[in-house]
């Protein structure tokens, strides 16, 4: 997929001139490879790095408190959401897109799975004694809604043409318009004790389920994303979706893929909260999709496509969760988080406009 990329020829013919009369070898050396991948501009890992500073920075002020056991595990707890979120999320932002609705979407996945546990399982009176069967229906059935929630953002945007941003937008008001339709603004309860006791708050060995959850999943789409046609053909549209289709690429049909993609690991989610808080907790997710977005941009994937990793993702996941775990640690109103979560986004927009027209500069 070379042929789709961007990347200005002048930069390869100036530099091998330079290098051959300095008397080295045309041909990189491994650890001029390896600083190059590691410690470039556009590299992940600056922003772990960002990360350690702030870890460090709280340890010292509340040595006793910050990264104690609990605090650790809640820290991770926190993240398994919102990274199934940004796991999805990645995927859109690296084909030039967005996607505004995963938090409306996490929100209705999440209601009809409870009615559908509910209901399967004899109603809320009976739900310490509701079986693996209801349980399983409902999750079948939220991750389904994720799923054709997400097909619909993408038919939209590739077949109709309309922009990533209105669509979403649109999808977003919906999605959670119909969520308080079905329940009459009221959050759902009485969902099988079961589902609480081990997805939501139960272990294997000393990690998490909702944490071992969210890590397969990452693991898997990351590897997806750097190691198959699939990843490949996502960076090639969002570097150039012409470029892509002339490689041929069915670009609309990926782009709907894309979508359908974030629109499952937001009905995942959905589950996901629904497992931990035991209800839907309807008003509880009014700004996911901004803290998922922030996410990924933090963590280095461009807003103009083509370039972006999972582990970057990763990380940029964290820094919110742990500044926010930190913040509170600390005594600071929590509406702080928001206010250094808003700035640090800017920060790392304007950052990556830098890199881009340092790309294009001849």
């Amino acid at each position: 997929m070379s042929s789709v990329q961007n990347e200005p020829p002048e930069q390869a013919d100036v530099s091998a001139p330079a290098a051959l009369a300095d008397g080295q070898s045309e041909s990189p050396t491994l650890w001029q490879r390896v600083s190059a991948t590691l410690f470039s501009s556009t590299s992940p890992l600056w922003i772990f790095i960002a990360l350690v500073v702030i870890v460090a920075v709280f340890g010292v002020l509340r040595p006793s408190a910050f990264l104690s056991s609990f605090d650790i595990k809640t820290i991770f707890i926190d993240a398994a959401v919102v990274m199934m979120l940004s796991v999805g999320m990645t995927f859109v932002i690296i084909t030039a897109g967005i996607d505004l609705s995963v938090g409306s979407v996490l929100v209705i996945s999440g209601v009809l799975a409870a009615k559908v546990m509910i209901a399967a399982g004899g109603g809320a009176a009976h739900a310490a004694t509701a079986g693996w069967g209801p349980i399983f229906a409902g999750i079948a059935v939220g991750l389904l809604v994720g799923l054709l929630w997400g097909v619909i953002n993408g038919s939209l945007i590739a077949l109709l043409g309309l922009p990533p941003l209105i669509v979403t937008l649109g999808t977003f008001g919906m999605a959670l318009g119909l969520a308080d339709v079905i329940t009459g603004g009221v959050d759902v309860a009485g969902i099988p004790t079961k589902l609480g006791n081990t997805i939501g708050s139960g272990q294997v060995g000393p990690i998490p389920w909702l944490v071992l959850i969210a890590a397969v999943v990452t693991i898997v789409f990351g590897l997806i994303l750097h190691m198959t046609r699939f990843g490949r053909y996502t960076y090639a549209i969002g570097s150039n979706p012409e470029s892509a289709r002339r490689a041929g690429i069915n670009v609309n049909w990926h782009l709907i893929k894309v979508y359908a993609l974030a629109g499952l690991l937001s009905g995942l989610g959905g589950v996901l909260s629904l497992a931990y808080f035991t209800t839907t907790t309807i008003s509880g997710h009014a700004t996911d999709n901004l803290t998922a977005i922030a996410a990924v941009v933090i963590g280095g994937t461009s807003l103009f496509g083509g370039r972006g990793t999972m582990f970057g993702t990763v990380v940029g996941v964290f820094i919110p969760v742990v500044l926010a775990s930190g913040l509170v640690i600390m005594n600071v109103q929590s509406f702080w988080q928001q206010v250094v979560i808003g700035a640090i986004l800017i920060l790392a927009v304007y950052f990556d406009q830098l890199r881009r027209r340092a790309r294009l500069r001849p």
